[in-house]
């Protein structure tokens, strides 16, 4: 009995001691009008969770081999259906309509701050895990929010799907997974999606840059549990930070989240190194935050996918959701300016 209760305290103290060897995330001096999110798949989904549920937060989304926001209504059954195949496809109106609710319910967000909001919407033609109609369907979401809610006319929505690729994340150079879902799930293209994004979300840059000059730190995600609560989440996290952002200089933020069996576990730092936001990083002043899911089987997540069917609870897509509070909660301690919403 003495020998079990010496090897728990040392398991626990072990736990403690791996919790505690990432750091907390630096405060910058974060531009609170440079703030986005982009994502594939599930973090596709997420993303547009984020925006949706605070727009006055995201200003601008990238959504990669995603659908529309509040496609699976709580539903894992339509998440994997409707969601992913298209069958029965996602009905927009109705989620339009929904979401305009939850809006005036305050669940989620005021739709007038997606005013000037820079959506920008990638999918592939070759794509057998998330078929084009869903990605179309989420195109179709915002065009309809823009068409039809007062105000929203100058919001820019830019639906890109001619290109050939399957699910995954186009990046430079040329390969034979372009056209194949494998991990880690960035295609060899001869399309540099990281710079595409960049350049839909913040505008041209003002130079290039060949290489990441800065840094890459892990941080310690627990620590920003929102009340204590779990998010489902692992450990540790990432950020890439720029040489100008460390010395104090204004910064932007995007925050990139990973698709399902994309996280650090499953694919080591192959995502978060080579998926080329760091390099643009640089040439934008612009830190990247590459929070990370975990695998779970309670609740039933084995891929460490975002929450985008409601494993985390019933409020999974409103302000009320515990990964979207703990990914504003990470926001504000980059810096984002308390007199924000």
């Amino acid at each position: 009995m003495r020998k079990t209760l010496g090897l728990l305290a040392l398991l626990f103290a072990s736990a403690l001691a791996h919790a505690g060897d990432a750091p907390s995330l630096p405060k910058l001096k974060l531009d609170p009008a440079r703030v986005a999110v982009a994502g594939l798949s599930s973090g596709a989904y997420m993303a547009t969770q984020a925006q949706i549920a605070y727009p006055e937060i995201f200003h601008g989304a990238a959504l990669v081999a995603g659908g529309p926001y509040g496609c699976a209504g709580g539903q894992l059954a339509t998440a994997l259906g409707s969601c992913m195949k298209g069958t029965p496809a996602p009905d927009v109106g109705a989620l339009v309509a929904r979401a305009r609710k939850q809006s005036a319910e305050g669940r989620i967000g005021e739709l007038a701050d997606l005013a000037d909001a820079h959506v920008y919407l990638l999918h592939g033609r070759d794509d057998a895990m998330v078929a084009p109609s869903v990605a179309e369907a989420g195109a179709r979401f915002y065009e309809a929010l823009r068409d039809g809610v007062p105000g929203l006319k100058g919001m820019q929505v830019h639906d890109d799907g001619g290109r050939a690729f399957a699910h995954n994340l186009p990046v430079t150079g040329k390969g034979d997974d372009c056209g194949k879902s494998v991990s880690p799930f960035l295609g060899h293209c001869g399309f540099d999606a990281a710079g595409a994004i960049v350049a839909e979300l913040f505008g041209k840059p003002a130079h290039a840059v060949a290489a990441p000059r800065g840094e890459l730190r892990t941080f310690d995600q627990d620590a920003l549990r929102p009340g204590g609560q779990d998010a489902f989440l692992a450990d540790q996290g990432y950020l890439y930070l720029p040489p100008a952002c460390a010395a104090g200089k204004p910064c932007g933020l995007l925050v990139v989240l990973h698709g399902c069996k994309q996280n650090a576990e499953a694919v080591g730092e192959a995502f978060v190194r080579d998926a080329g936001f760091n390099r643009w990083a640089d040439a934008y002043d612009m830190a990247v935050l590459y929070p990370q899911a975990r695998a779970s089987f309670a609740p039933l997540n084995p891929q460490a996918c975002w929450d985008w069917w409601g494993y985390s609870g019933a409020d999974y897509d409103t302000r009320q959701g515990v990964q979207l509070r703990w990914l504003v909660d990470a926001v504000r301690a980059l810096g984002l300016p308390p007199t924000t919403r």
